[in-house]
């Protein structure tokens, strides 16, 4: 019986572990489709889901994913008001403005340039108490200027703006006329909107639809967990999507919990984490809300709960059981795969064996629209990245909501830096082309092609080494190199 449990386990197969076959193809790969449902009722362009992690995902974020056609899942660790006033601001945001804080000329020139530095724009729009837009701040003007003095000093009035409801086209030819590479965008009555960069032009040139919700607004997400009715409600109201975000879903408590709570909910509902079959099994026998899945458990690369629990199911592993498990219950719903996803090749994997879409949260944490701020270190630039199972991030949560249940009381993942990336919309239309081309290796014109056509091989540790450059000393390491030989030399 127990002698049983080692020779008949499962081969428990990461990322990894495995790689794709090349295929025959019929497509190039820049002509691959890469849409798909991430629910069963809303599609995205890109099959890609930002992780509800608090230095990943708040509502810059989420407007970003969404404008490209994927989707961004606001964290839970803030307040339910927090929550929903970050929901609300992903809903008003204009498809191809960005939008900025509103500051007075009786701001001073140091909150200017914060908010440039933050938002990776070169003008700050100036508005009166009211909201109606007056002029700029250049950032030649206010890094010319003392900190502490007043906006009112430095002010632009007469830098060109746009109304909404400007062609792309006719926006363009200003910038062109007045070489410029943002305009401010006001309504009508002259209430400022927002801006329109040269960046999100680009992005709108890159990404052919934003994701759209129920309102016919930007798609939006939010992480809720099936014991705080409070806020599933509140933000029900709000939202098009609410994600269970709970480390092991596959719960008594936590399927009865939503058991409840479904029958009160409008906005599709997305289970998670589960990794097994029996998972899916027990969850459709119980529960009538199940418009996607998340699946995969103590994959991620700050997540430590396979090391201290010894419990893992890997993200590849636990999205093959899932999609099979679904087929056997005859069950269309949407797998998105999450964790350990580095590399476009590891979504493609996962699409390999049912995934529909994958949440990312190591990829982006690095870009621009994450809320942590970017940190230096001997001239190299990172941002701050931690595990919401860490003990920074769980005292976040207590201190948001003292009254907050703790399931577990030991930490189940750590803080760390990563390397700083630039803004979202690079990262994600180099992850989009290198997806196609993975795609396009394996065969397939499509997600779907994906499931059925691609075919994968199991690599041996020795012959993973052929996977990366090798045998070589590449040019980008040879700083590092020569640094560590100086080094040794003192």
């Amino acid at each position: 019986m127990f002698m049983r449990k080692l020779t008949e386990a499962p081969l428990a197969l990461t990322f990894r572990d495995v790689v794709i076959l090349p295929g025959r193809s019929p497509v190039d790969p820049k002509d691959v489709d890469v849409s798909t449902y991430v629910t069963k009722n809303y599609r995205l362009g890109i099959p890609v889901v930002s992780s509800p992690m608090d230095t990943v995902t708040e509502a810059e974020m989420a407007i970003v994913m969404a404008k490209m056609g994927g989707l961004g899942v606001l964290h839970r660790n803030c307040s339910i008001e927090e929550q929903v006033k970050m929901a609300r601001l992903v809903k008003m945001a204009d498809m191809d403005v960005k939008v900025v804080p509103h500051i007075t000329m009786d701001d001073q020139v140091k909150r200017a340039i914060d908010i440039m530095e933050r938002y990776g724009i070169n003008i700050v729009p100036i508005t009166d108490k009211e909201g109606t837009f007056i002029g700029v701040v250049t950032k030649v003007d206010a890094f010319l200027r003392r900190e502490e003095e007043p906006l009112r000093k430095i002010i632009r009035k007469d830098y060109p703006c746009v109304k909404t409801g400007t062609s792309i086209e006719d926006i363009v030819n200003v910038m062109r006329d007045k070489f410029l590479t943002e305009l401010p965008v006001i309504s009508e009555e002259g209430e400022l909107i927002g801006l329109i960069t040269i960046d999100e032009i680009v992005l709108k040139g890159k990404f052919r639809e934003p994701a759209i919700g129920r309102d016919g607004r930007l798609l939006c997400a939010a992480a809720i967990s099936p014991f705080d009715e409070k806020r599933a409600l509140s933000l029900d109201k709000v939202v098009d999507i609410l994600v269970l975000d709970v480390a092991h879903f596959h719960n008594d408590k936590c399927i009865e919990a939503m058991k409840r709570l479904e029958k009160k909910l409008s906005a599709d509902v997305i289970i998670g984490n589960i990794g097994t079959k029996s998972a899916v099994k027990d969850i459709l026998s119980k529960l009538e809300r199940v418009d996607g899945f998340r699946v995969g458990i103590g994959s991620g690369s700050i997540c430590t709960t396979a090391e201290i629990t010894g419990a893992l199911a890997p993200t590849l592993f636990a999205v093959g059981q899932v999609a099979d498990a679904l087929i056997e219950e005859k069950a269309k719903v949407p797998i998105i795969a999450d964790g350990g996803i580095r590399w476009p090749g590891d979504a493609a994997k996962a699409f390999a064996v049912g995934a529909s879409a994958v949440m990312l949260g190591y990829v982006l944490a690095g870009c621009d629209e994450s809320p942590s701020p970017i940190i230096e270190i001997a001239g190299v630039k990172f941002k701050y990245y931690r595990g919401m199972a860490s003990k920074a991030a769980k005292a976040k949560r207590y201190a948001a909501d003292r009254y907050s249940k703790v399931a577990k009381s030991i930490e189940e993942g750590i803080e760390a830096l990563v390397k700083y990336r630039g803004s979202a919309v690079k990262v994600m239309a180099e992850f989009i082309s290198g997806l196609k081309a993975s795609m396009g290796y394996a065969g397939a014109k499509n997600i779907k092609d994906m499931w059925y056509k691609a075919k994968l091989a199991l690599v041996t540790p020795l012959g993973a080494q052929e996977r990366a450059p090798h045998s070589v000393i590449p040019l980008s390491t040879l700083g590092k190199l020569f640094m560590r030989q100086d080094l040794s030399a003192t």
